[in-house]
This record gives structure tokens, sequence and C-alpha cells, in this order.
């Protein structure tokens, strides 16, 4: 596991502020000599101190906390997509990975194939778009026909079903928070 540098991360966000380490170690009422121990990684602030000096620097405590991001891991080049085909579905991940808050795939379905047999809901919130082709969607009873370039959002827990009744695939944009698939 990579370490977290705590005072790296304060120092820079304190210099992108403005604040002279005297500056902020007033506002956060800790000395200077503790600040700079902090800052340089040879001393480890206590939670209460983190909170101080979020506070004056205006960002959540977390901040401080999280790994650096590589932003190598953020890319999805489509040739490295994850997918699976289930009964006539086909997904393709866009995002990289289900550990965020929104995961975004492309859903295939091949002539007269439906997503499910019943009505089905979920925990996210969903919003599709149609990237190409028609696709009836059944929102909690009620029928539509959606074409490319329309989209709907879904609220959580809605029952819902995507039916392809044409002869030719079509293609559906999704972004779910949180992920539930």
């Amino acid at each position: 596991m990579k370490e977290t540098l705590i005072g790296k991360k304060i120092e820079d966000i304190r210099k992108n502020r403005g604040f002279s380490l005297r500056e902020l170690a007033s506002k956060a009422e800790i000395t200077p000599s503790m600040l700079s121990q902090i800052e340089k990684n040879n001393a480890n602030p206590s939670i209460q101190t983190l909170k101080s000096l979020a506070k004056v620097l205006d960002v959540p405590v977390f901040t401080f906390l999280m790994d650096e991001i590589d932003t190598k891991e953020l890319i999805v080049r489509k040739e490295n997509r994850t997918s699976m085909t289930i009964d006539g579905l086909h997904y393709e991940l866009i995002s990289p990975d289900f550990t965020s808050q929104i995961a975004t795939a492309i859903m295939r379905l091949t002539p007269g194939c439906s997503s499910s047999d019943e009505l089905l809901s979920h925990k996210g919130e969903e919003v599709a778009f149609v990237l190409e082709g028609s696709i009836h969607l059944n929102l909690m009873g009620d029928e539509y026909e959606l074409n490319t370039g329309d989209s709907v959002k879904i609220p959580s827990y809605t029952k819902h079903k995507w039916i392809n009744k044409n002869d030719y695939e079509a293609s559906i944009l999704f972004s779910v928070t949180p992920p539930s698939f």
C-alpha cells in the first residue's frame, strides 16, 4: 500500500490558498513549529488538528487522507473495456471500474431481446441515452419508444424494462449512481 503524505497535501493546499505557514498555524490554533513538523511528515496530526486545518483551508478532512490519483487508471481505451454478454444483452463498461459513486456502460440489445423477463428496479438512479436504434422502455407499466438521441432519467427503485422490438440491434449508454450492477 502506498504511503499517503498528509503533510505534503496540507502544504500544497496551504500554498495554493496563499497562506503563509504562520498564518495557517494561527488560524488553525496550532503552533507554527507543529505545522512545520506536520508538513515535513515528521509529526502525525491528530484528527482534531486535521479538522482545524481542513476548516481553515476550506476542504473536507478526507482530502488529506486520499491517495494520489494515477490518471492513467482513469482512461479506458475502447479495446480494453470490460465487457460481457448474457442472453442477448451485451454490456461494455465505459467507466474504469465499479469503485466510484457512478458507473457508466453501454448496453446493446439484439433484435427481440429484453433486459429482463419482469420489470425490475434497483437502488441506483439511472440516466440512459439511446446511442443507436430505437428501443421500447416499460417504465412502471407505461411503455415509451425512445429513438436515437432520446434520453430518460429513471429514479431509484423505479420498475423498468428495456425491450428491442426491432429487427436490428439497439444500443443505450447509461450511468447509474451508485453502481448497482
